[in-house]
C-alpha cells in the first residue's frame, strides 16, 4: 500500500509541476501537455483524435510515476546505501530518471522531439528530484 500511495503522490506532484511549467512557458492548455505524452504511443494522432487522449496521456503519466517509484522500490530492498543516505539517493535518481527519460526511453517513443534547453533540462531534473526522487526516498 505505502508503493501505490507513494506512486500516486508522486505522480500528482509531477503533473502539478509538468503543468505549472508547461502554463509559465506560455502554452495556454495544459490538455496539449497531456496531449503530448499520449503521443508517445499514439503519435500525431494524439493530437488530432478525442479529448479521450488528454486522459490516456494522463494515465500514461501516471503510469511512468508509478513505474520509477516501483524502481526505486526494487532497488532499495538491495542497495542499502538508498536507506543510509536518503537525499543523495533522491536526488541521484531523479537525476537518472531525467537522463533515461530524455535520451533513451522519449526518442525511443512517436513523440515529437523538443528542442534542447539547459535551463528547462535542469528545472526538468529539479522537478524530478523534488516529484520521483524524495517521495520514493523518504516515503518508502
Amino acid at each position: 500500500m505505502t508503493l501505490f500511495l507513494t506512486g500516486l503522490l508522486a505522480g500528482i506532484l509531477d503533473a502539478i509541476a509538468a503543468v505549472l511549467l508547461f502554463m509559465t512557458r506560455g502554452n495556454k492548455d495544459p490538455r496539449l501537455l497531456f496531449r503530448y505524452i499520449a503521443s508517445a504511443a499514439y503519435g500525431k494522432d494524439a493530437f488530432t483524435k478525442g479529448s479521450y487522449m488528454v486522459y490516456r496521456g494522463l494515465l500514461f503519466h501516471f503510469i511512468i510515476a508509478m513505474t520509477w517509484v516501483t524502481i526505486y522500490f526494487i532497488l532499495f530492498a538491495h542497495l542499502s546505501w538508498l536507506t543510509s543516505h536518503p537525499l543523495p539517493a533522491a536526488i541521484g535518481y531523479g537525476i537518472l530518471v531525467w537522463v533515461l527519460m530524455n535520451f533513451i526511453i522519449v526518442p525511443a517513443s512517436k513523440a515529437a522531439p523538443r528542442p534542447f534547453s539547459y535551463l528547462f533540462s535542469l528545472i526538468n531534473i529539479l522537478i524530478l528530484i523534488a516529484t520521483i526522487g524524495l517521495p520514493a526516498a523518504y516515503l518508502l
